[in-house]
C-alpha cells in the first residue's frame, strides 16, 4: 500500500504561540495510525489542518501523492477525508438517517429526497462494519456509543478512505470501547486509513499499528505500537518518567458530612432517574460513584449543587453536616463549603470567550482577597494566576490576555480543577469525569491534588467513567445502577482488592451493567 498523507515542514502560529513547529510525518494506507501527546502538544492542530478547518502557516499536505490546499472541510470531505470530533456533530431531534445525509442529501433543489435508497446505503455500511443501529431512531434517544456510529456511517455515507477520530473513547463504556476497536479494525482492514488521538496509552498500544509522539507542538518520534512498551511512551509524550500509578495512602475517615438518605428524582418528562438512592460521605474520604453514563450521575449533581431544571421533581434527603442542599441555588451551595467540577465544563465551569485569569476566579470573583478598593488587585490576579498554571501544569503564555478558547481541551479542564480545588473552606468536594481529556502526565498531577484534598479532610465524591481511576483513589465505592446502588464495596474491600486492578474491574463490571 502507499501514503495516505503526507505532511512537510507544517508550521501553524496563532499570534506569537507556534501549535506545529516544522512538522514532517507520512501515514500509510489501510492502517490506524496514532498520535499522542500531552495536552496542548499540538496533536488537533496538525488534524485539523488535514482536514481544512484549520490552514497552515508553513509547509504542503499531501493526499494519496498529491499536494492539496484545502480552504475548507468541505475541500477536504470532497478528497475522501472524514473527522469525528470529540463532541459530535449531530441534530438531537433528527433521525439517524436525516444526520447522516445532512449536508449530502444527493437532490436537487425542490426534489424529493431518495429516502428509500439512503436508508438502504446505510443499513449496508451498519451491517459490513458492525455498526448495528436503527435508520428511523431520533438521535436523542441514542447512547453515546450509537451516537458515535452515527458520525461514522456518515464519513462511510460521504465515502471517505481517510477518518480522523479525536478522543474517540472518552465518553464510552467499556463494552462500547471494545465495539469501537473492532470496528476501527473492520475499517483499515477493509482499506480504511484511521488516524487516532487520544490520551489512553493502553488503547493506543491495543488497537494503534503506528504511534507518532508529538511535544510542543513538534514530532519526537514514529514507531510501531508493538515495539514501545507504555512507560516508555509515557516518557516520550511528557518528556519525564511517569508514575502510571498514584500513591493513595489508607484513609482514616471521620464524622460524615455529607448524608443521602433515599434520593429520587423525577425528570420534567416524568421519567424516574434516581430512586431511593442512599449512601454517605465521611471527612476524609473519597466515595467512588462507579456505573455506566446515564444511569442517574447527571441528576445526582444536579440534585446536589442546585441544577436541576424546572418541571424536575427531587424526594428523599441529602444533607451537608446536617444542613439540607435540596431546594437551594449553586451560590448558596458553594457558601455552604461544597466545590463541583461538572461533567460538562464548557455549558457549567468555563466561558471561553474569556481570559484565562478570568476563568480561574469565576465564582471566587466576590472574594476580599482578590479586590484593592472597589476594584480587583491586578497584581494579586496575576500571581495567583501565575501560581495555578505552574502547579497544575497549564499550558498558557498569557493568562491576563489569552482567551481559554484557544486552550486546549485538557488544559481547560486542569484550569477547572485548579480553581475548584483551590476555594478555601471546602467541606465537600464533587468530581465529576475529572481527567476526561486530560493526558497521562496532567493526570498524576491531578489524581495526586486529589489525594491531597483528601488528606485535608475534606468528603469526595467522586464519579468517573473511568475504573482504573475509581479503583485507584476510592476509598468506598458504590455501583450505581438505573439511579440506585446495586452494590457498595466497603473501605477493607477496596484496599484488599486495589492491587488485584483486573480482576477488580471485572467484578464491579457485574454491578454496573
Amino acid at each position: 500500500m502507499g501514503v495516505a498523507v503526507r505532511v512537510s515542514g507544517i508550521s501553524k502560529r496563532f499570534g506569537n504561540f507556534s501549535a506545529n513547529s516544522n512538522i514532517s510525518l507520512s501515514i500509510e494506507e489501510g492502517t490506524i495510525h496514532a498520535l499522542v501527546g500531552e495536552n496542548g502538544a499540538g496533536k488537533s492542530t496538525l488534524t485539523k489542518i488535514i482536514y481544512g478547518m484549520v490552514q497552515p502557516s508553513a509547509g504542503e499536505v499531501f493526499i494519496k501523492g498529491k499536494p492539496v490546499h484545502f480552504t475548507s472541510p468541505r475541500n477536504a470531505i470532497n478528497a475522501g477525508i472524514g473527522m469525528v470530533h470529540q463532541h459530535f456533530m449531530l441534530v438531537p431531534n433528527l433521525s439517524v438517517a436525516e444526520n447522516v445525509m445532512l449536508g449530502n442529501e444527493q437532490a436537487r433543489l425542490f426534489q424529493r429526497l431518495p429516502r428509500k435508497s439512503i436508508k438502504a446505503r446505510i443499513q449496508k455500511h451498519a451491517q459490513d462494519f458492525g455498526l448495528t443501529l436503527d435508520p428511523d431512531a431520533i438521535v436523542e434517544n441514542l447512547s453515546v456509543g450509537e451516537e458515535q456510529r452515527v458520525e461514522i456511517l456518515k464519513l462511510l455515507f460521504r465515502n471517505a478512505d481517510i477518518m480522523i477520530f479525536d478522543e474517540p473513547t472518552a465518553v464510552l463504556t467499556p463494552s462500547e470501547i471494545e465495539q469501537l476497536f473492532a470496528t476501527l479494525r473492520s475499517l483499515r482492514d477493509k482499506g480504511k486509513t484511521i488516524i487516532l488521538i487520544t490520551h489512553k496509552l493502553d488503547e493506543v498500544l491495543t488497537v494503534a499499528d503506528t504511534i507518532s509522539v508529538m511535544r510542543k507542538g513538534e514530532i519526537i518520534g514514529t514507531l510501531p505500537a508493538l515495539s514501545i512498551t507504555k512507560p516508555e511512551l509515557a516518557k516520550m509524550m511528557v518528556g519525564r518518567s511517569v508514575l502510571l500509578r498514584v500513591t493513595n495512602p489508607m484513609a482514616t475517615p471521620g464524622n460524615t458530612l455529607l448524608n443521602i438518605n433515599n434520593l429520587g428524582f423525577r425528570s420534567s418528562k416524568g421519567e424516574e432517574k434516581l430512586h431511593k438512592l442512599s449512601f454517605n460521605i465521611k471527612a476524609g474520604e473519597i466515595y467512588g460513584i462507579a456505573g455506566v453514563e446515564g444511569n442517574g450521575q447527571s441528576e445526582l449533581l444536579q440534585a446536589l449543587y442546585g441544577l436541576t431544571q424546572s418541571g424536575s421533581v427531587i424526594s428523599g434527603e441529602a444533607t451537608l453536616k446536617g444542613d439540607s442542599l435540596i431546594g437551594k441555588n449553586p451560590d448558596e451551595i458553594t457558601h455552604m463549603g461544597v466545590s463541583l467540577t461538572p461533567e460538562d465544563r464548557l455549558r457549567h465551569a468555563v466561558i471561553v470567550d474569556y481570559t484565562v485569569s478570568e476563568n480561574l476566579i469565576f465564582g471566587r470573583h466576590r472574594e476580599r482577597s482578590f479586590h484593592r478598593g472597589i476594584g480587583f488587585d491586578n497584581q494579586i490576579l496575576n500571581r495567583y494566576a501565575e501560581a495555578m498554571i505552574s502547579e497544575y501544569d497549564i499550558k498558557c503564555s498569557a493568562p491576563a490576555s489569552q482567551l481559554l478558547s484557544s486552550l486546549s481541551g485538557g488544559n481547560q479542564q486542569k484550569i477547572v480543577l485548579a480553581r475548584e480545588l483551590n476555594r478555601p473552606n471546602i467541606s465537600l468536594l464533587i468530581l465529576a469525569q475529572p481527567t476526561r481529556g486530560v493526558d497521562i502526565g496532567a493526570i498524576e498531577t491531578i489524581h495526586n491534588k486529589i489525594i491531597e484534598a483528601r488528606m485535608k479532610g475534606i468528603a469526595i465524591l467522586l464519579i468517573s467513567s473511568e475504573l482504573e481511576e475509581i479503583i485507584a483513589l476510592s476509598t468506598r465505592i458504590g455501583c450505581l445502577y438505573k439511579g440506585s446502588l446495586r452494590h457498595e464495596f466497603s473501605q477493607e474491600e477496596v484496599d484488599l482488592k486495589r492491587n488485584s486492578e483486573y480482576e477488580f474491574k471485572k467484578e464491579i463490571g457485574l454491578y454496573i451493567t
